[in-house]
Order: C-alpha cells, then sequence, then structure tokens
C-alpha cells in the first residue's frame, strides 16, 4: 500500500524529520579531532559552493558523520547556482520524475515537495519543472536540512598544514582563514572553467558583447538587431530572451551544417552506466565520453519552440564567423553563411575547463595531472579540450601531474562538471547528482578512517563500554555437582 503524501509542507517535514530519526541520521561524529595551527579543531570538509551540487555533497558527507562542516557561497542568499542568474529556459531540461538530489529520501524529493503545497493532481498536470521553482525548492531542501551556507564569502586561496589545508576566505565584512581535512569545490560549470570566448570577439566594444554566463543587458536590444552564437540550449535561450525584450531581429549563428536532432546524453541515464563508467579503463571512458560530447547535443525542444515561430528569429548553419569589426557604431561579423550586421553580440559559446579558472588552483595548475597522462587519443582528437580535463581518482580528489608532488592535492574534491571525463555526469546534472555525492561522500569518509588507522584502532583497544554489570556476572550460577560427585 502506498502511503498517502504528505498534506502540508509542515507535515512533509515531520514526515522527512522521522526517516532521518528512523535512519539513525545523522549518526555520531566519529572523525578524529585534529587541531589546526591556531588550536582550534579542524572542518571534516569545507565546501565551496550552496548551489545544487554544494548541498548535496554537504548532505551526503553529514549522513556519514562527518558534521564538521562548513558550505561558503559567493552569491547571495538564494541565487545559488545558475538557477535565477544565468540559466534562462523557462522550464528545466530534465523530466519531472527525476529524484535529483534527494539521496534515496523520497521526503526529501523535489515531488513530495511540490505535491505538500499543490495536490497530486498538480502534480499530474506539471510537464516540466519551471526553472524558478526549482530554485524554490533546493532553498527549501537547504532549510529543511539545516545546512549552514554563508553567503557572499569566496574561497581565494589554498596551502597545506599538517593533515589538512588552509583555506582563506573573503566575506563582505572580514577575512578570515580556516582549517580543514578536506575541500570540496562544488562551483558548478563555471568553477575549473573560463567562458569561450572566440578570438575575433575580444576586439569588440565590451559594452555590446556577452557571453550568456554573464548579466545581459536585454532591455538595452529593444528595438536592435542581435546575433546569438551557438546552437546550444544556452543559445536558443538567450535568443528568446532578447526577441522577448522587444528586439527587432535576432540571428542565430551555427557553425554546424546541420541542427543537431538527437540529445545522445538522454541515453546514459541508467544505473550501469551510472555506477560502470568510472570502472572502465581510460581509453574506454575516453572513447565513450567523446563520442557522447562530438555527437553534438541537440537544443531542446522547449527552447527551440519558443523562438521559432517568431518572424523577427533567423538560424543560420554552416556559419562558422571567421572575423568580426567594429564599423560604424555596428558589429560586422563575417562566415561563411554571409556578412551580418548587428547591434549587439550574445556568445553562447559554453565553458572550456581550465585549472588555472580556479582562483584556488591556479598556482599550482600545471602541476595537476589531466587527461593528457592517461590517454593518446587518435590523430583527429589531438587537440582535444578533453585532453585539459583533470585526471581525478575514485574519490573525485584532485592528483599531482608528478607522482609524490604536491600529495595536498588528493585534499581538494573537484565535485563540478570537470569530473565528467573520469566520473561521468554525477556532479553537475540533475539525474545522477544523488549517486556522485553518495560516491564522494564514501570516499571522504573511508580516507578519514584510512588516515587515521592508528588513532581508531587505539580507540578500538581502549573501547570499554561493559555489556553486563559485575553483578550480572555474579548472578550467574555454576553447574550443579555430578551424581559421582555426590556419592564421592
Amino acid at each position: 500500500m502506498i502511503p498517502s503524501p504528505s498534506r502540508t509542507l509542515a507535515d512533509l517535514e515531520r514526515r522527512l524529520a522521522y526517516d532521518l530519526a528512523c535512519l539513525n541520521e545523522p549518526p555520531g561524529s566519529w572523525p578524529r579531532t585534529l587541531d589546526g595551527p591556531d588550536g582550534f579543531p579542524m572542518l571534516d570538509a569545507l565546501v565551496v559552493g550552496g548551489g545544487m551540487c554544494g548541498l548535496v555533497a554537504a548532505a551526503a558527507l553529514r549522513r556519514r558523520g562527518l558534521t564538521r562542516l562548513r558550505i561558503v557561497d559567493r552569491s547571495a542568499e538564494g541565487t545559488e547556482g545558475p538557477w535565477v542568474t544565468y540559466a534562462r529556459m523557462r522550464t528545466l531540461r530534465s523530466p519531472k520524475h527525476l529524484a535529483g538530489p534527494a539521496l534515496g529520501l523520497p521526503a526529501l524529493t523535489f515531488r513530495a515537495w511540490f505535491e505538500a503545497q499543490w495536490g497530486e493532481r498538480a502534480w499530474e498536470a506539471l510537464d516540466r519543472i519551471p526553472r524558478t521553482q526549482w530554485m524554490d525548492y533546493l532553498r527549501w531542501y537547504r532549510r529543511v536540512l539545516d545546512l549552514p551556507v554563508e553567503n557572499r564569502v569566496s574561497a581565494i586561496a589554498v596551502e597545506p598544514v599538517p593533515g589538512g589545508l588552509a583555506i582563506r576566505l573573503k566575506g563582505p565584512v572580514r577575512r578570515e582563514t580556516v582549517h580543514t581535512r578536506r575541500l570540496i569545490l562544488a562551483t558548478g560549470r563555471e568553477g575549473i572553467a573560463v567562458p569561450r570566448r572566440p578570438a575575433w570577439s575580444e576586439t569588440l566594444p565590451t559594452e555590446r558583447v556577452w557571453h550568456t554566463s554573464e548579466p545581459v543587458d536585454f532591455p538595452a536590444m529593444a528595438g536592435r538587431a542581435v546575433a546569438v552564437i551557438g546552437y546550444g540550449a544556452s543559445a536558443f535561450d538567450n535568443a528568446a530572451e532578447a526577441l522577448e525584450a522587444g528586439a527587432a531581429s535576432v540571428v542565430l549563428l551555427a557553425r554546424q551544417p546541420e541542427m543537431p536532432r538527437v540529445n545522445k546524453f538522454k541515453g546514459i541515464v541508467f544505473p550501469g552506466f551510472t555506477l560502470g563508467y568510472p570502472t572502465l579503463a581510460p581509453a574506454d571512458r575516453w572513447r565513450v565520453m567523446t563520442y557522447l560530447f562530438d555527437a553534438k547535443i541537440a537544443p531542446p525542444r522547449a527552447a527551440v519552440l519558443r523562438v521559432c515561430d517568431d518572424p523577427r528569429f533567423a538560424a543560420a548553419t554552416s556559419a562558422d564567423v571567421t572575423a568580426a569589426d567594429w564599423h560604424d557604431d555596428r558589429i560586422v561579423l563575417r562566415s561563411a553563411a554571409g556578412r551580418f550586421e548587428v547591434d549587439h553580440l550574445i556568445l553562447g559559446t559554453g565553458f572550456k575547463i581550465d585549472l588555472a579558472g580556479s582562483p584556488l588552483l591556479a598556482p599550482v595548475a600545471d602541476r595537476i595531472a589531466t587527461w593528457r597522462r592517461l590517454v593518446t587519443p587518435p590523430p583527429h582528437q589531438a587537440d582535444h579540450e578533453f585532453l585539459d580535463f583533470p585526471d581525478l581518482g575514485p574519490g573525485f580528489e584532485l592528483q599531482p601531474r608528478v607522482e609524490g608532488d604536491l600529495p595536498w592535492l588528493r585534499r581538494i574534491h573537484a565535485f563540478t562538471f570537470a569530473a565528467a571525463l573520469s566520473h561521468g555526469s554525477v556532479s553537475g546534472d540533475i539525474p545522477a547528482v544523488s549517486d556522485g555525492a553518495n560516491r564522494l561522500a564514501d570516499a571522504v569518509a573511508a580516507a578519514e578512517f584510512r588516515e587515521e588507522l592508528s588513532h581508531h584502532e587505539q580507540v578500538l583497544r581502549t573501547f570499554d563500554d561493559p555489556e553486563l554489570s559485575i553483578e550480572d556476572v555474579a548472578r550467574l550460577r555454576p553447574p550443579p555437582a555430578s551424581i559421582s560427585d555426590v556419592a564421592d
């Protein structure tokens, strides 16, 4: 019999609290208390990033008894991640039934949260989850799990200390240094990356050119001509925003000869792939993941339908832009598909993985292992950008390029899109993010135990919690004397 859903959000929160209590979660803190150089106990982990990945990572760590946690995010409260900043689609692309960051807890799912407020019929009628409503859910997730996110705080530097790391934080009021055993980077697609900007765009006026990851001045486009470079989801979403802001025309320029129609990534949303992919040999992982990305991802149907019937919109394929000029207060783009004059330009060109793109990793970026050491790609992939993805260990930990160098790197775990080549799509996208968080938390807990094995052995040897009291033992009666003893 399926239990009836919670009738109110308060009922759901009581149900979740009861479920966690039944599971005895979170368990008691078990890691050894280790003081940092400042004399205060080190954190078990510092999580940088309070968006979906940071929240689910922190929740998974706490479920394993790693409870000395801090979570910092550079954004204002309620704006963590892309959902209400540079994500501009109307609805999520993931199907509504996927459990996302719920960590196997039914009461923590979006569906439970939604039905508790709007009911089962509304759930059945819902097609896709509205983007801003997903952010509302994540705000609730943070609150109901009491995850201590500190907003407007940035991690700006890291260095090793005995048994851990020293992280310099910069907040709105003060700077501080915190000491932690582990550092979890949950900083999104842009966290260990840089926006991909074509070289020809660098000479154009910055007030007329935006990357889709930036705040875009859409009102300024009213009555003006706009070009969008790219063919993916963000390109179509930003084209739609420009049209809805009143742009006179929007042309989307795609270098592909035809628009992709299939999203191959939908074909890997099953447990076998999630669990099996990271166990494959590097050559197999390279072959599979480069195929997925090089096959080109179709833009979401909803994003295309949002613009395709607007007479102000046009899309050109085989339109790789080769040069751009600034002439008579306009941007002139030259491409294989012709010449385009526009007033504003939006770059829907995504991100490029770059270890130096993270301020924390930049000083040692050239000493961090990448996939260049793992594979020798075929000639047509000799310059593939995936070669610059970090070679991560089984717990998402960074590794040194030269064995023995920078041993403290393994205390830094990259739970971001940069883990895709090593671990698959488990640290950025909704479908398997709980699997990724559990994998991360299991590895961190195991590493904490291994590092302090002598301590835990000593705790075990001195463990003295009697099951029986002396009085209990005294009540045990010896067997009666044998018959022969009585005869004697």
